[in-house]
C-alpha cells in the first residue's frame, strides 16, 4: 500500500520556520506539537482549527501544560470548522487576515496528505511545511501488523481519494511547495 509507505515517510524539518502554524485538531499530541513549535519561535502565530465550541483556552493550556502568556499573545482558536474542508476554509481566512504566505501544518501523519490537499485547494499559492505527528499508540511504520491500523489507513486513503477527485488539485508547479510537500501527486 503506497499510501501507508508515503504516510510513514513524512519527516518534519526541525528547523522549519513559517509565518504561521495551523494545527488541525484531533488529539493532544497535535496541539502540544504545534504549541512547542510556536514557543520555539518557528512562527509568529498559531491557529488551532476545529476546537469544540465548549472547550476553553484554559482547558487546552491545562491539557498541554502550556503557558498562558503564549495564548494571550499568539494563539487563535477556530470553533467553526467541523471537518478537514472546514479547517481549510477557516485557515484561509486566518492566514489572509494576517497576510501570511507560509504555514507549518501540524496534524497526524496519516491525515497529512488530505489536510494539505484541502489547504492547498483553499490557498493554492501558500507554502505548506508539514509537521506530522505520530501518536504513540499508533505504530505506523508497522501498519500491516494491526488490523485497526490498516483500517484507519484504508479509511483515510479513501477520504483522500474522494477529496482529490472533488478538488481536482493538480501537482504544484512551484519547486518550493513541491519540495516541502509531496502529497499532491496523483494516486
Amino acid at each position: 500500500m503506497l499510501f501507508a509507505i508515503h504516510v510513514v515517510s513524512f519527516v518534519a524539518d526541525p528547523k522549519a520556520t513559517a509565518d504561521g502554524i495551523v494545527v488541525l485538531t484531533g488529539g493532544r499530541e497535535r496541539v502540544s506539537g504545534a504549541l512547542s513549535l510556536l514557543q520555539a519561535g518557528h512562527a509568529k502565530r498559531l491557529l488551532i482549527s476545529g476546537v469544540h465550541p465548549a472547550t476553553t483556552p484554559q482547558q487546552i493550556m491545562k491539557l498541554t501544560e502550556s503557558d498562558e502568556g503564549i495564548f494571550d499573545c499568539c494563539v487563535d482558536l477556530d470553533r467553526r470548522a467541523k471537518n478537514t474542508m472546514g479547517n481549510a476554509t477557516e485557515s484561509h481566512k486566518w492566514a489572509e487576515k494576517h497576510g501570511f504566505k507560509s504555514l507549518i501544518v501540524v496534524t497526524s501523519a496519516y491525515h497529512m496528505p488530505r489536510g494539505i490537499l484541502e489547504l492547498r485547494t483553499a490557498m493554492p499559492h501558500m507554502l505548506f511545511l508539514p509537521y506530522p505527528v505520530f501518536a504513540a499508540d499508533l505504530n505506523l511504520p508497522h501498519w500491516y501488523l494491526k488490523a485497526e491500523t490498516m483500517k484507519l489507513l484504508m479509511r483515510e486513503y479513501v477520504k483522500y481519494i474522494v477529496a482529490w477527485l472533488r478538488t481536482g488539485v493538480e501537482p504544484a508547479q512551484d519547486d518550493t511547495t513541491t519540495a516541502a510537500v509531496s502529497t499532491d501527486a496523483k494516486p
